[in-house]
């Protein structure tokens, strides 16, 4: 036990390692789709977070300096940093525990889909992204190389394009009225953002 690393870097890889493993097993736990936006419509934000995948994948085998930290964090903002990506990704919890098995990974609409405008729906309307996006940055800023910025920065473009096509499809599923009436109360990623007003 005493070569355990439990350093910011290694324990923010932990956060993210037991994220992604129980997000995958609770894949099983959602309802079958009624309707998809299709493959085609959501290959350019997945190909953007695959991407970003893949450079954070291989940051140790990236040659020319694009691997070196840009600045020397010290201890108390490495663990603030840790505290906001367990933080983040909580939030993500909390929202796919209340959608329920409404969740899908994919743009989708089920048989008895709604708008969900309750517990962290209330904040964001897309709290699952909300919360991936704040544990994103805080380990861009943890580990603060090139490489990693530019990873963290296409996935969390990828993100925003998958938050703006599920808008689109779910207003001209659930009907475009009952949408807007949700987006002119709720801000879209950020919350207490300005609301829309038209």
């Amino acid at each position: 036990m005493e070569n355990l690393d439990l350093s910011p870097p290694t324990v923010i890889l932990g956060i993210w390692l037991a994220w992604v493993i129980s997000w995958l097993a609770a894949a099983a736990w959602s309802k079958p789709a009624a309707r998809k936006a299709g493959l085609a419509r959501e290959f350019l934000y997945r190909a953007a977070i695959f991407g970003g995948a893949l450079v954070l994948a291989v940051l140790r085998r990236f040659p020319h300096g694009l691997d070196t930290r840009l600045w020397p964090p010290s201890p108390d903002l490495q663990w603030g940093l840790v505290a906001a990506v367990a933080a983040g990704c909580l939030f993500t919890w909390w929202a796919r525990l209340h959608l329920g098995s409404l969740w899908s990974s994919n743009v989708t609409r089920k048989d008895d889909h709604r708008v969900i405008d309750t517990g962290p729906y209330r904040i964001v309307r897309h709290p699952i992204y909300t919360g991936m996006i704040l544990a994103l940055l805080a380990t861009a800023l943890e580990y603060a190389t090139p490489l990693v910025f530019a990873g963290i920065a296409l996935m969390i473009i990828g993100i925003v394009m998958k938050a703006r096509l599920e808008e689109g499809f779910l207003r001209s599923e659930l009907g475009k009225g009952a949408y807007d009436t949700y987006a002119r109360r709720v801000p879209m990623l950020v919350p207490f953002w300005p609301r829309r007003t038209d």
